[in-house]
């Protein structure tokens, strides 16, 4: 049996998170959880450390129930602290890193670039049609 993927996209809002989701999703097979639908769906628009900290249990919740039905999956969330990403504990991470600064002042100063060892695949610049290639070759290269 193959184990299904559970794949974080995290970075900075306006990064190409969403955009890259889209063109990756298809060639998996998987189901994409945007965080922004899901804080509207859930009515969680806190974005203090509590309001981030539930907001990354709610996706996790949602990704391992997507795992659990046989899905693969993936989550498009910024994702802004190391303690968020182990909360999520996605199998591959990717992390757009495409610009130094979003819209959103108070998530410029929280968000903390993920070391080396956080992430699988390293994107840095907007380009998502060109990465899906390199990205599906990686997956299927990593266990």
């Amino acid at each position: 049996m193959r184990i299904k993927k559970k794949i974080l996209i995290m970075g900075l809002s306006g990064s190409g998170k969403t955009t890259l989701g889209k063109e990756l999703a298809p060639h998996l097979n998987a189901t994409i959880l945007n965080a922004d639908q899901i804080r509207k769906k859930y009515n969680n628009f806190d974005f203090s450390f509590s309001g981030r900290l539930k907001q990354a249990n709610t996706m996790r919740e949602l990704a391992d129930l997507e795992i659990k039905n046989g899905n693969n999956v993936i989550a498009d969330f910024i994702c802004p602290k190391p303690e968020f990403r182990k909360i999520f504990n996605a199998n591959y991470i990717i992390w757009v890193n495409t610009i130094t600064k979003s819209k959103y002042e108070d998530t410029n100063k929280f968000f903390e670039n993920p070391s080396k060892e956080e992430y699988d695949f390293l994107i840095k610049k907007k380009d998502a049609k060109f990465f899906v290639n390199l990205i599906l070759k990686d997956l299927n290269t990593t266990k």
